[in-house]
C-alpha cells in the first residue's frame, strides 16, 4: 500500500470492506475451512484460488496482520509466528543445512545465539561471532561457498549498537548464495526499514513495539516473496502458527505504532540527556547522544533513535538494585516496547545464571540498567528516575 507510514499503519493490509461489514478485521476462530466442491479443491492446490485450508497453514485474521506488517516493512511478503523466536528459528531451519556456516554479530539476541551455537551446531551448522560495528570482520568471517547467512541486529540489546546496513549489504553482495537477516525489533519500521537498504529478511518480535501493549506474543519475518514463502511452508510443518486472537491484538496495536514510537523517541532522548547529566550515572548508551559510538550511523539511517535507554550507575550491584526498587512509575519487568515504562537490571534478570566475572566478560556489569520508555509524561518519568537516584544514593 502506498502512502505515509501513519496511513499504512491504519489502512495497510486490511480490505476496505471486510466480513459482515465490520470496520475492523474480525477474529476468525476456525481450525479448518470447508470447500464448496471438489473442483474448488483442485483450484486451490493448483494455485488458481487463494483461500484457507487448515488453521496450521493460514488464517484470515493472521493474513491481514501479515499484509499490514509487509506494508509497514516495505516487503513483498510477511509470515507471522507464535513468537519472535519461532520466527527466527524457523527461518534459519529453512535457510540452513548441514555443512553451512553463519556469520553473526556477537550482540544479537542471546537466545538466537544460543539456538545457532547449541542447537544448529548439533546438526553440523557452524557459526562465527564477530564484534558489532566491524563490517571488515564480518567480511573476513565469510567462508565462500559455505556461508549462507549473515545475521545482525540493529539497534542491539542492551547497548543499542547500530549496524551499518548499507555496509552489510555490500559485504553480502561480495559473495554468492548469502542472505542477510536483520533483527529490526528495537528499530521498528517507524524508525528504520531494513529492507529499504537491501537487507533480504527483517525480523520483528511483534511482542514488543508492533503489539505495543504487553498483551501478546508474536514474531514476523518479512522480505522477498520467494524466501518468505519457503519459510511459511516450513511453519506449516513445524506448527509455529500465530493464533487469530493475538493476530487481532497485533492489528489493533500496529494502528498506533507511528504515534507511540514518535512519543517514545522524544521521551527517550530527553531521558538519556537527563541521565547523562547526572553525576551518579557513569555512562549512558543511546544512539541519539553524540557520545554513542554509532551516533553518526544512526543519524544517517534512522528516522528516530528508539525507546530504550541503557545506562550504568556509579554504584555496585546492591545500590543499583535499590535504585531499580525505588522506581515508582517504571515497572520491573523483562521485555520492551509497550506503552508502560519497564526497567530491569540485566545482571539479575537476563543474565542471572552467570557469575559476576562471567557477566563482565561479555560486557554486562552489575550496575547496568535497561529502561524501556513508555508513553507516560516524560516529565513524570524523569521525576521518578530522579527520586529513585536520590533514594539509592542517600
Amino acid at each position: 500500500m502506498a502512502g505515509r507510514i501513519e496511513t499504512i499503519a491504519v489502512r495497510g493490509g486490511e480490505p476496505r470492506k471486510s466480513a459482515y461489514d465490520a470496520v475492523t478485521t474480525p477474529i476468525v476462530c476456525a481450525a479448518t475451512y470447508a470447500f464448496e466442491d471438489t473442483a474448488e479443491i483442485v483450484d486451490y492446490f493448483e494455485g488458481r484460488k487463494e483461500r484457507e485450508e487448515y488453521g496450521r497453514y493460514g488464517n484470515p485474521t493472521v493474513r491481514a496482520a501479515e499484509r499490514k506488517i509487509a506494508a509497514l516493512e516495505g516487503a513483498e511478503d510477511c509470515a507471522l509466528f507464535a513468537s519472535g523466536m519461532a520466527a527466527v528459528t524457523t527461518a534459519m531451519l529453512e535457510l540452513l543445512k548441514t555443512g553451512d556456516h553463519v556469520v553473526m554479530t556477537s550482540d544479537c539476541y542471546r537466545r538466537t545465539r544460543q539456538f545457532v551455537r547449541q542447537f544448529l551446531g548439533r546438526f553440523g551448522v557452524e557459526v562465527t561471532l564477530v564484534d558489532p560495528g566491524d563490517t571488515e570482520k564480518v567480511a573476513a568471517a565469510v567462508r565462500p561457498g559455505h556461508t549462507r547467512l549473515i545475521v545482525s541486529e540493529s539497534p542491539t540489546n542492551p547497548y543499542l549498537r547500530i549496524a551499518d546496513l548499507r555496509a552489510l549489504v555490500r559485504v553480502r553482495d561480495l559473495f554468492e548464495g548469502v542472505n542477510l537477516l536483520v533483527d529490526s525489533t528495537f528499530a521498528t519500521p517507524a524508525n528504520q526499514r531494513a529492507l529499504d537498504f537491501g537487507v533480504d529478511l527483517s525480523l520483528q518480535s511483534g511482542t514488543k513495539y508492533l503489539g505495543g501493549h504487553n498483551d501478546l506474543l508474536a514474531g514476523s519475518i518479512s522480505g522477498r516473496a520467494s524466501l518468505v514463502s519457503a519459510i511459511r511452508d516450513l511453519r506449516g510443518v513445524l506448527g509455529g502458527m500465530l493464533d487469530p486472537h493475538p493476530a487481532y491484538l497485533l492489528l489493533r496495536g500496529m494502528k498506533t505504532l507511528p504515534l507511540r514510537v514518535e512519543r517514545q523517541n522524544q521521551s527517550a532522548l530527553q531521558i538519556a540527556r537527563f541521565l547523562e547529566a547526572d553525576r551518579r550515572v557513569r555512562r549512558v548508551w543511546y544512539p541519539g547522544l553524540a557520545s554513542h559510538p554509532d551516533h553518526a550511523v544512526a543519524r544517517e539511517q534512522m528516522k528516530g533513535f528508539g525507546g530504550v535507554v541503557t545506562f550504568q550507575l556509579d554504584a555496585d550491584a546492591a545500590r543499583t538494585s535499590r535504585f531499580v526498587d525505588a522506581c515508582k512509575l517504571a515497572t520491573i519487568a523483562p521485555s520492551l516496547g509497550a506503552v508502560e515504562t519497564l526497567i530491569e537490571q540485566p545482571a539479575l534478570m537476563s543474565y542471572f545464571e552467570l557469575t559476576t566475572q562471567q557477566r563482565e566478560a561479555i560486557g554486562i556489569s552489575d550496575s547496568l540498567v535497561r529502561l524501556s520508555v513508555g508513553i507516560e509524561a516524560c516529565e513524570d518519568l524523569m521525576e521518578d528516575l530522579g527520586q529513585a537516584l536520590d533514594a539509592a544514593f542517600r
